[in-house]
Order: C-alpha cells, then structure tokens, then sequence
C-alpha cells in the first residue's frame, strides 16, 4: 500500500505544477511589459479617431446634427474599410466585405447601407473611442502615480506636494496604487480589445446568409473545376492511349501480318503461333478502340453532342430514332455528361428492357438542355435496385442537372435529363 502511493505521488504533484506552469504562463502574458499588452493598448487606440466624429456629433447635439449624422452615414463605407484595415493590420484577421473586392461601384450602391453598419459606426463605435481613450487615461494615471517619488521632488520647495507628501505613507500609499494600476489595465486592455474586435467581425463583416451565399457560390465553382479537371485527366488518357498503346499495337499487328502473308518455310507450329498472335493483337486493337472512344469520342470534340450521338444511335442493337434541336455548342463538360448518360442508358434499354424501339430526343430551352429517352421496353426498372441508372443521376448531378426515370410494369419506360447549358 505505502509503495502505490509512493508511486502515484509524482504523477499526482504533476497537477499543481502544471496548474501553476500555466497561472504564471497567463500572467507574463499580461504583464504591463508583455507584447500583448502593447498589440491591445495599440488596437484601442487606433479605433479611438474612427469613433470620434461620431461621439461629437451625438455629445454635442444642436443645429448640426442632422448635417452631422447625413455626413457620418455618408462616409460609413469609408469608415467600415478603415475598420477592417486596422483589424488585418493589427490583429493579422480578415474581415471579409458584403461584397467581393472586385465589386463596382453600381453593385455597393445596390447593395446600400446595413443596419449593422450604422450600428456599429453610430452607437459602438463611439462607446469603443470612449474606452480606448479610458484605457490611455488610465496607462497614464499609472505612470504619473508610480513615478510619484520621482517628479515630486522636482518641484519648487515651496510646493504644497513637496511639502506636504515627501518619503510619506501618503506617497507610499500612492506609489502602490500606481503599481496596482499598472497591474490592472492589461486585463481591462485585453477585455477591451476583445470585444473590439468582435464586435468589428458580427457588425462589419457579412451576415450568415451572405456567408452561406458565398460558400454556396465557392462550392459550385469547385465541383466545376473538379468536373472540368476530370474531364481533361479523360481526354488526356484517351490522347495517350490513341497515340501511345494503340500506335504499338497496330505495328505489332502489321508485323504479325506481313510475316503470316510472307514465311512459307516455317514449321506448321511456329506458323499457328504467328496466326493466334496475329489474331489475338487485332482483337486487342479492336477493344482498346472501343476504350479509347468510351473514354472520350474524337467526333464529341470535333462536331458536337449532334454528330457523337448520331454514331452511338447507329451502332445501337435497338433502333433509336434521333431529334436533336440544338442551334449551337454548349459546354464541352455538358456534352461529355450528356455523352455519355444516354450511352449509358442506350445500353441499358438493350441490354435490360427487352425493347424493340427507343426515341431519343434533344432540344435547348433557354440555358437549359432537356433529353428524353424513350423505350417500348418491359419497364420496371428502379433506381434504388442497382447502381446503373444511380450512376446517371449522379453523372447529371455532377453539373447541376436533374435526372428523372419513369419505368411503370409493362412499359415504357421515359428518362427526363435537363442539364445547364454553361457552368
């Protein structure tokens, strides 16, 4: 018993002195020397001339103070950029605007004046310019008291202070004070700067809806990247396949050619094993055409949406029969997802539905692109039973498409995609 709590001794004296590491860790941090000190006496003070005009106009009420508050509200876009510089400068945050910095001057006017603004420059501001210049008087206050031994001996022997106090317990008295002082005010600085500065981030930076705005807008514009780099990896893989891995193959395909055309002398073994690999490197060049083109079509890129989906329409084991209504080219990442959604479904109405005759139809109502795919099918078919047609509804979702499937017993089955036009 007494070797356990010899032992639990050193890990229960490690509480206090990690307690006290951190009271004395706290404390040099607010010591009146320390440079949190300075960076929060720095901040009070660098707000205290941005709520000054407003304290005079609404210390000092008269004829003016109509003109007063109109001038005030129209410097309040002035006055809240001065606000965040010295939050960015002083404090390293950014307090980002109602606004995007490449705003024009037409947008601010639209956007106008928040009630937030005007509180903040007409009512906290002022309290702010108020504290600050508290805090200053205070810093001084402390200085003047603890120095007192020091000034008061130079003054004149006749000097009621000098006089009066000396190496008194009176002058002891205040000398401490000042020191209590001095003690004090980085806390009150500290309290001060905080609230500041929150104050400057709730009032002057952009409500919750405009945040969310922003990270809605942020987030489209990513997925579009991602789409568009996706798209670009495809190209780029179908480019090196085409000129790389296919170029190779259909050289050895030659070669095997030209020597099953040419040796007559070898023995019928070597002659079969030339025949099975010459047939086999064709084969091979046959499906890594198809590769290449399921990866991203040649025609896609060069004619558009209408020429790509007029060969998948003829190579198709069902007759589909094709309206497009497109008057130009949209997004080159619309064309790909459209590409290959009705590729996809073509194959699935083979493959699946039993159908004799598919109706594929394309037109462009304003920005957007509407696609119908029709069979005369057996129908049935259920998004949440495979991951085929998910599969379509997350390739149309990837653009901010919509994607709807309509498959009653019996047929037929209708698939709606509506796609932008631009991202």
């Amino acid at each position: 018993m007494l070797e356990s709590k010899i032992r639990m001794h050193p890990a229960g004296a490690a509480r206090p002195t990690a307690v006290r590491a951190a009271v004395v860790r706290v404390a040099l941090e607010r010591a009146p020397w320390s440079t949190s000190t300075r960076r929060d006496s720095l901040f009070l003070a660098a707000g205290l001339p941005l709520g000054l005009p407003a304290l005079i106009v609404l210390t000092f009420p008269g004829k003016t103070l109509l003109s007063g508050l109109l001038l005030i509200l129209a410097l309040l876009d002035l006055m809240t950029t001065a606000q965040r510089s010295r939050v960015r400068s002083l404090r390293g945050l950014e307090v980002p605007g109602r606004l995007p910095p490449d705003a024009g001057w037409l947008a601010r006017l639209r956007a106008g004046l928040t009630w937030r603004q005007a509180l903040h420059h007409l009512v906290v501001a002022p309290l702010q310019t108020v504290c600050a210049a508290l805090v200053l008087s205070l810093w001084g206050s402390a200085l003047v008291l603890l120095g007192f031994f020091g000034w008061v001996w130079l003054l004149p022997m006749d000097n009621p202070l000098r006089s009066g106090f000396g190496w008194t317990t009176d002058g002891a008295m205040i000398t401490c004070g000042g020191l209590l002082l001095l003690f004090l005010i980085p806390w009150l600085a500290a309290l001060l700067a905080a609230l500041d500065l929150w104050t400057v981030r709730a009032l002057l930076g952009p409500n919750r809806a405009e945040v969310l705005e922003r990270r809605v807008e942020h987030l489209a514009q990513s997925r579009v990247d991602v789409v568009d780099a996706a798209d670009a990896e495809r190209r780029r893989i179908e480019r090196d396949l085409h000129d790389g891995a296919q170029q190779r193959l259909v050289s050895l395909a030659m070669n095997l050619g030209l020597a099953r055309r040419t040796l007559k002398d070898v023995p019928p073994e070597a002659m079969e094993v030339i025949v099975v690999a010459h047939e086999e490197a064709q084969a091979a060049i046959k499906e890594l055409h198809d590769l290449v083109r399921g990866l991203h079509p040649a025609v896609l890129e060069d004619r558009g949406l209408d020429a790509a989906l007029s060969g998948i329409a003829a190579r198709s084991p069902v007759p589909v029969h094709l309206a497009v209504d497109l008057p130009g080219r949209i997004a080159p990442t619309v064309e790909a997802v459209a590409y290959f959604t009705v590729s996809e479904a073509l194959a699935n109405a083979a493959k699946h539905a039993k159908a004799s005759r598919v109706d594929l139809a394309l037109r462009r109502v304003a920005n957007r692109l509407l696609i119908t795919i029709t069979d005369d099918g057996i129908g049935g078919a259920d998004a949440t039973r495979g991951t085929g047609l998910t599969g379509l509804r997350k390739r149309a979702a990837s653009v901010d498409g919509s994607l709807v499937i309509t498959s009653p017993r019996g047929g037929p089955t209708t698939i709606t995609m509506e796609l932008p036009c631009e991202l």
